[in-house]
């Protein structure tokens, strides 16, 4: 789609940022002297840019039908809104009937007149010396006549005098804007009995009913409708009066009416608009709303409106129009003009196909000013915390949606769509729905705009919601009192919670011992041991794995350690103060808070408490583990959603997974890697060796026994004592053993008997008269076939590998004083960690002076 502003056309004075509120600010009297700036002097430029509306256009055919003498009403009393357009229609009727020849271009058959023009702004009564000047009806005689000579008096003149002058210079058209100014002005001056007010309220009766009379004179009157212009309560007063005196014989005139607004503000900003370029972005914004279900009007009807609307999205003009303009203070035309005029400008760099009401900049001050100054100074503030500021909250949420709406400034756009719906003297705020049309972004899907509305409610400081309606208010909301009140709390609190937590998401799966303060807090014991620190911290890790208290700690395979990632520390200590606000908002009853509001702070402590675990396990994810040289580092990683375990329970299932903790140590492994050639090997000195050696296998004692009585059961080795020198106990069957002093595995070729010879018969015993059986002679056996060399090429299944190095490896190796014995392993299906891969497996390699000839990897 098109940028708006190669579709819309921006006026020059638009492009170039020349429009002030003056230019915007039509003055009847300003004109009539010759020095309005040219957009209201010039009736060429003031025809081109003004829409003639409905309103207008019933108004100059009025006009030219009195001033011609066809009949019509003789007085018009035009009463609208402050801002509402009134002073435009009367600089309209000034330059139709003063520069006829112009006007026809715009307007046919309109004719020259004679012109009255009364601005009670411009014209102050006076009393100096006695005398009065200053009257409407001196100003009416000087106008006609060039000098004041039969109405230069204080009382008002009469309807004979008043007719004589009037008729002498008829066609005429009399237009008076701001006389309930002047009226208030004269309420002051003092007229022999009366007031100056008075008379004038006399003489517009006698001037309102003297037009009467006349055929081709017209009288056209503004009186506001907006009790913001009339001053005070006597004012009122006089404008009840004027009213009453001008509404005997007016006819009410709306310039604008309806939607007729949106041409009125397309005439006045925009030398020309492509209407097929329009339509077709309007027709690519009516589709992005059916396929959304956003559009809950006609689709036809609501497709003109756009169209008639453009470049503006008709909720920009609406909410200016109708909500601002319900404020006393706004002027509606003028001010709605002023504020587009400077969005325009704001944005004809920018790329957008339509003008929506979040893309209003509020952080440009023009636009902002003209805002504020009609709801109060104290919203600067809420402007700058909530949306403009380099670190206002939007800002936040702007960066919380994905990736792929990153840099569209989600959360700041739709923000500033709330603050303008925020301000009404009616009805205000705005719903989910109105925000997903207002805003709505053909590239964006609209349950993105209900993610961001979260967004905001949870984190702007001055936004409300209540009965289903987002606004701003000047009073803090929950959010701000939350902050607030996550800055009170003291890092002492702080700790204190975090320790809290710890302990109530730690367990006796494994001895824990949570923020020991020195060495001695944890016991030199063989049971495995969990530390749990507050911080990450290599140096005091070390430092309790060496010492115990003054001593040297001797059991230093038995120890673990869990450490926060620091990285994480900011996101949960953030959390934990958050939730220590909420209980703390939740416990102050001082606070006037409403029942949403109390409600939204038990909902918020739920759901904290529900997920205090997942918060915890983020900030809790580093295992540290004694290895020889230094600590091996075991990342737990990202916790999973719905799980229940403990703390304790969790590292101690993750270090079985790594193999850190064994349930089983394999008997062959144990004669590899500890028995080796060694006739015997203390089962206390091995079992010491375990837990003080960092590095080694970890193995619980019971698991560790029983490894042992499975190898003596499978006779890989024995069972026996050391005490005066070696004896085998048991072998091939179950020892009872104790880890106690003498006990030792023993080599199994000690353990082995060596075959008893057969049994000799005496002599003679072959002699059958004697009764004894004599055998036969013994025969000599067949000899069996013998290999001198043996190759074998096998695969191994899973699982028995154990089986396949007693039954062949150790039977060729008994059998051959020369086994070369090559094993060719490729594993797929599953993976290993880098470091598991170097410490486990070449370590063991190298362990048994294993040769690898060949190595690859697939992977990172």
């Amino acid at each position: 789609m098109k940028p708006f502003h190669l579709v819309a056309i921006p006026h020059r004075d638009i492009l170039e940022g020349r429009l002030t509120m003056d230019v915007f600010a039509a003055d009847l009297w300003e004109v009539f002297q010759q020095r309005a700036v040219e957009d209201y002097q010039n009736p060429e430029v003031f025809f081109r840019k003004t829409y003639l509306t409905s309103g207008l256009k019933d108004l100059l055919k009025i006009t030219q039908k009195r001033l011609g003498g066809e009949g019509g009403d003789p007085v018009i009393q035009i009463q609208t809104p402050f801002g509402g357009g009134k002073t435009h229609a009367l600089i309209a009727l000034y330059h139709a009937f003063t520069n006829p020849e112009v006007a026809r271009k715009y307007v046919s058959g309109v004719v020259k007149a004679n012109t009255v023009v009364i601005v009670g702004t411009a014209i102050s009564p006076k009393e100096e010396d006695g005398n009065i000047t200053g009257t409407i009806w001196g100003e009416i005689e000087k106008q006609l006549e060039g000098e004041i000579k039969e109405l230069n008096t204080a009382v008002s003149p009469g309807r004979e005098k008043l007719r004589e002058l009037l008729s002498r210079h008829q066609p005429l058209l009399i237009l008076m804007d701001e006389v309930l100014e002047y009226v208030t002005k004269a309420a002051g001056i003092r007229v022999e009995d009366s007031k100056l007010s008075a008379q004038t309220m006399a003489f517009l009766q006698e001037l309102t009913e003297t037009v009467k009379t006349l055929d081709r004179t017209l009288l056209v009157i503004t009186l506001p409708s907006s009790i913001i212009e009339h001053y005070d309560e006597s004012a009122e007063r006089l404008f009840l009066q004027l009213q009453k005196v001008s509404g005997r014989m007016e006819k009410i005139y709306t310039p604008v009416a309806g939607e007729e607004i949106y041409e009125v503000i397309r005439r006045r900003l925009f030398r020309e608009v492509d209407l097929d370029a329009a339509r077709e972005i309007v027709n690519e914004y009516i589709d992005y709303y059916d396929k959304e279900g956003i559009l809950q009007l006609d689709k036809a009807e609501y497709r003109n409106k756009l169209l008639r609307s453009y470049p503006f999205h008709p909720e920009v003009i609406d909410v200016l129009h109708r909500r601002w303009g319900s404020i006393p203070t706004f002027q509606r035309t003028r001010g709605v003009l002023r504020i587009l005029s400077l969005a325009v400008y704001r944005l004809k760099d920018s790329s957008i196909p339509l003008i929506r009401p979040c893309d209003f900049d509020l952080s440009f001050s023009e636009i902002s000013e003209e805002l504020i100054k009609h709801i109060g100074r104290e919203f600067e503030s809420v402007l700058s915390a909530d949306i403009t500021s380099k670190d206002a909250n939007a800002k936040k949420v702007d960066k919380s949606v994905g990736m792929s709406y990153q840099g569209l400034n989600l959360g700041t756009k739709l923000a500033t769509a709330v603050f303008l719906y925020s301000f009404s003297g009616g009805e205000k705020g705005v719903t989910l729905g109105e925000l997903k049309l207002a805003c709505a972004d053909p590239n964006v899907p609209s349950s993105v705009t209900t993610e961001i509305a979260d967004g905001l409610k949870n984190s702007l400081f001055y936004i409300q919601h209540d009965g289903g309606r987002y606004f701003f208010t000047s009073q803090p909301n929950l959010n701000s009192i939350l902050v607030t009140r996550m800055s009170e709390i003291e890092n002492g609190a702080l700790k204190a919670e975090i320790k809290s937590l710890v302990e109530r998401y730690a367990d006796k799966a494994i001895a824990t011992y949570i923020w020991p303060r020195n060495p001695k807090d944890v016991p030199d014991t063989e049971d495995f041991k969990l530390v749990i620190l507050p911080s990450l911290n290599p140096d005091f890790c070390k430092e309790l794995l060496e010492n115990y208290g003054e001593n040297p700690r001797v059991n230093k395979n038995t120890l673990f350690f869990l450490c926060p990632m620091e990285s994480e520390r900011i996101g949960f200590e953030n959390w934990v103060r958050r939730r220590l606000a909420w209980q703390s908002i939740a416990d102050d009853r001082t606070l006037n808070l409403t029942d949403n509001q109390r409600k939204d702070v038990t909902n918020n402590l739920k759901d904290m408490k529900k997920n205090e675990r997942i918060q915890l396990r983020s900030f809790y994810r580093l295992v540290y583990v004694p290895a020889r040289d230094d600590l091996k580092e075991i990342d737990l990683g990202i916790p999973v959603f719905g799980e229940t375990k403990t703390l304790s329970k969790e590292v101690l299932d993750r270090l079985k997974v790594e193999s850190e903790i064994v349930e089983k140590l394999s008997p062959i492994l144990i004669t590899e890697r500890y028995l080796g050639s060694k006739d015997y090997l203390e089962i206390k000195q091995l079992y010491k060796s375990l837990l003080t050696t960092p590095g080694e296998p970890r193995i619980p004692r019971q698991n560790f026994i029983r490894s042992l009585q499975e190898g003596v059961e499978q006779g890989i080795f024995g069972f026996g004592t050391v005490k005066d020198g070696v004896e085998c106990l048991k072998f091939k069957e179950t020892p009872s053993i104790h880890i106690e002093e003498y006990e030792a595995i023993v080599r199994k070729e000690l353990c082995e008997k060596p075959p008893e010879p057969p049994e000799v018969p005496p002599a003679g015993a072959g002699d059958e008269s004697k009764g004894v059986i004599t055998p036969p002679p013994p025969t000599s056996p067949t000899p069996q076939p013998r290999y001198c060399k043996v190759a074998l090429s096998v695969r191994i299944p899973k699982g028995k590998f154990s089986e396949f190095y007693q039954g062949v490896i150790r039977t060729l190796e008994n059998s051959f004083e020369e086994t070369d014995i090559k094993i060719e392993i490729v594993a797929g299906k599953g993976t290993i960690a880098k470091g598991d891969y170097e410490n486990k497996i070449k370590e063991t390699l190298f362990q048994i002076n294993a040769k690898i000839e060949e190595e690859s990897f697939e992977g990172d």
